[in-house]
C-alpha cells in the first residue's frame, strides 16, 4: 500500500487510534515508528484526522511540547478547510487537557468553544465528550455535574469505549463504586485494557476510603 494513498493513512490512523483508547500506548508508538507515521500529512481528507491523532500519541508518550504543536497544526489545518466538527477533528480537547496546568485559561476557553461546536452539531457523541473534556478540568460538584451529563449524552450515543470513560470518569469525580463498577463493565466489554487499570485503581481507592 503506498504511503501517500488517504487509505494508507486512514489504516494507520484508525489502528494508532484504538490502540491508545486501549491504553496500549507502547505498541501504539511501535507500529507509528514501523509506518513513518509523521508529516508531511496527505493533502487529501483522511479520517481520522492525522495530526489529531499524532497529537494524542506524542500526548500519550509523555512529548508534551511535540502533541501540543501537532494539536495546534491540526487547529490551523481545520480552519483552513473549515472543517469545525469535534468528531472528525477532535483536537480541541485533547489540547484543552494537555494545557490544563500550564494555561487553564487558555484550556477554558478551548474547551468552552468545542462544547459550542459539538452543541451547533448536535451529535450525543461532540456533545458528550466535550462536556468530559469540561469535567476534566473542573473540581468538586461542577466537574461531578459535567460528568453526569457527560455520561447522559455518551450513553446514548453509539460510541462505547467514550461512554465507558465518561462512567468511569462520572466514578472517579462522584466517588460512587457503582458507577465505576459500570464503567469497569462497559471497558471490559471494548477491550480497553488501560481504562479497566483505571477503573480498578480508582474503586480500590473508594473501597479504601
Amino acid at each position: 500500500m503506498g504511503r501517500g494513498l488517504p487509505l494508507y493513512w486512514s489504516a494507520i490512523c484508525n489502528l494508532i487510534d484504538t490502540l491508545l483508547a486501549r491504553g496500549h500506548v507502547a505498541e501504539a508508538a511501535s507500529l507509528a515508528d514501523q509506518y513513518g507515521f509523521a508529516p508531511p500529512y496527505p493533502s487529501t481528507i483522511v479520517l481520522p484526522d492525522p495530526r489529531s491523532v499524532r497529537g494524542r500519541l506524542l500526548l500519550a508518550t509523555g512529548r508534551t511540547e511535540e502533541g501540543v504543536n501537532e494539536l495546534e497544526a491540526a487547529e490551523k489545518a481545520a480552519a483552513a478547510r473549515g472543517r469545525h466538527n469535534p468528531v472528525v477533528v477532535p483536537w480541541a480537547t485533547d489540547l484543552a487537557r494537555a494545557l490544563a496546568t500550564e494555561d487553564p485559561g487558555r484550556a477554558a476557553r478551548l474547551a468552552s468553544d468545542a462544547r459550542r461546536q459539538a452543541e451547533r452539531f448536535g451529535t450525543d457523541t461532540a456533545i458528550g465528550e466535550a462536556l468530559r473534556c469540561a469535567a476534566a478540568l473542573e473540581t468538586g460538584q461542577r466537574a461531578v455535574r459535567l460528568a453526569a451529563q457527560a455520561v447522559t449524552y455518551l450513553e446514548a450515543s453509539p460510541c462505547q469505549y467514550e461512554h465507558a470513560a465518561a462512567r468511569v470518569e462520572y466514578g472517579i469525580a462522584s466517588r460512587s463504586a457503582a458507577e465505576l463498577h459500570r464503567g469497569l463493565d462497559l471497558a471490559e466489554s471494548c477491550g480497553a485494557d488501560g481504562l479497566v487499570a483505571r477503573a480498578r485503581e480508582a474503586l480500590a481507592v473508594v473501597h479504601a476510603g
